[in-house]
Formats: C-alpha cells, sequence, structure tokens
C-alpha cells in the first residue's frame, strides 16, 4: 500500500467508524447543505438523513454547561463539509470544522438570525438625519440558525460602568455563524450591519472576525 493510499483510508476509516458509533448510539437527523442566503434549513437545502450524536468536547460523559456553544459531533463526516446544519432530537448544530482524524466540531444553535445592511448616505458632505431605516437596508442573510449567547456569559457579571455591548457587560451578544459561499462568492460581514432574530430583538454588530471556523460576531443590542 502507498504512503499517499494510506493517508486516504485511515481518514476514511475514522469517519465510518464514527458513522457506525453513531448508528449504535446516536439518533436519526436531517443534514442540510445552504444553497442561498435566505433559509438554510428549507426542504430544498435538505440532503440526506444520517446517523449523528453529540458530546461535549471536554468529556464524552460530561454534560455541557451554560454558556457553551462547541459540541463534538459523531457522524459519517464523509457525507457531510463545514457550514452544513444537521437537525435531529438533540436540537440544531452547524458543523464548524471536520479534522481529517476524529470528532467533528460543532456549533449548537439557539436564535434563527438575519443580517441586513443598512443604505449609505444620499450624498457626501451633509445630509439630513433620518437614522437608520430597516425598510431601506439590504438583506445579507435571513433566517439563519446562529448560536447567541450573552456576551461574557460564563466570566463576570455586567458592572455599573460597563457600556451596553461592551464585551464582558450588558446589552450584547457573542455570535457563532457559519461563513458562507453563495454561488461560490463569501458573505462577508462587518461592522454596522443590522442584526435581527426570531424573538423580534434587533442589534448592531460591533465587531467581525473571519475565522477558520465560521464568524464570531460580538453584537450590541439596539434598543430601537
Amino acid at each position: 500500500m502507498s504512503l499517499a493510499s494510506n493517508n486516504t483510508d485511515i481518514p476514511d476509516a475514522v469517519r465510518r467508524g464514527l458513522g457506525a458509533a453513531a448508528r449504535a448510539a446516536g439518533a436519526w437527523c436531517d443534514l442540510y447543505h445552504p444553497q442561498t442566503a435566505s433559509d438554510p434549513m428549507a426542504a430544498g437545502n435538505r440532503t440526506l438523513r444520517l446517523p449523528a450524536m453529540f458530546a461535549s468536547p471536554v468529556k464524552f460523559d460530561a454534560p455541557v454547561g451554560y454558556g457553551e456553544a462547541l459540541w463534538e459531533g459523531y457522524f459519517d463526516a464523509g457525507y457531510t463539509r463545514p457550514g452544513d446544519y444537521i437537525a435531529g432530537p438533540d436540537g440544531v448544530f452547524f458543523i464548524a470544522s471536520q479534522p481529517r482524524l476524529g470528532p467533528v466540531l460543532c456549533v449548537k444553535t439557539n436564535r434563527m438570525l438575519s443580517f441586513a445592511r443598512p443604505a449609505a448616505p444620499l450624498a457626501a458632505g451633509v445630509n439630513r438625519y433620518v437614522g437608520v431605516q430597516a425598510a431601506s437596508a439590504t438583506p445579507l442573510l435571513t433566517d439563519w440558525p446562529a448560536s447567541a449567547l450573552v456576551a461574557g456569559a460564563g466570566g463576570r457579571g455586567a458592572l455599573p460602568a460597563d457600556a451596553p455591548g461592551v464585551m464582558g457587560g450588558a446589552g450584547g451578544w457573542v455570535v457563532l455563524l457559519p461563513a458562507p459561499r453563495i454561488r461560490g462568492v463569501r458573505v462577508l460581514l462587518r461592522q454596522g450591519d443590522l442584526v435581527h432574530d426570531d424573538l423580534g430583538r434587533a442589534g448592531v454588530i460591533a465587531s467581525a472576525e473571519l475565522t477558520d471556523l465560521g464568524w464570531r460576531l460580538h453584537v450590541r443590542q439596539a434598543t430601537s
């Protein structure tokens, strides 16, 4: 057996083993591959059903506590890729990364988020003030499952001097989201983009970091 063949066979064997473990101890789930910027969980994005199970990345039999979004996924990753969603009895997860060996890193989602870019000023220089109008904003991503946890969850609480939306302070969320490519083009999020969730809350992106695992956003809650 050549070295190149061995390098391919071993990851395939690991994936088959994870798939066998999921068939024995997991549950049947639906796999979704987003095709457009809107509603990645639409029926047309469902590609197949596969057995999967999810566990704490710290210890297999340990519960996942408050403020933790990362899970290890056990399933045959030969059928999946980063950015895909898996929905089943344990919730909705997106795949953050797929190492060649070992479990897949997944993020458990808890909110449905939509992103839009506010319109630019009408002209250079002085403009009449009209504020941010959602109706004139350009949609970027619509109805995407994401992890949105209170900024500073698991750390210190908010202090009286903390400005709303400051990391670790009051009024903000840390959002984890896939970094999708729509028709081969990466959807880029940036500071100042608008965010709305399925609870009717509004926010503004205070910082946007594109990582190897997807987007990590700090969102400042808006009051109007």
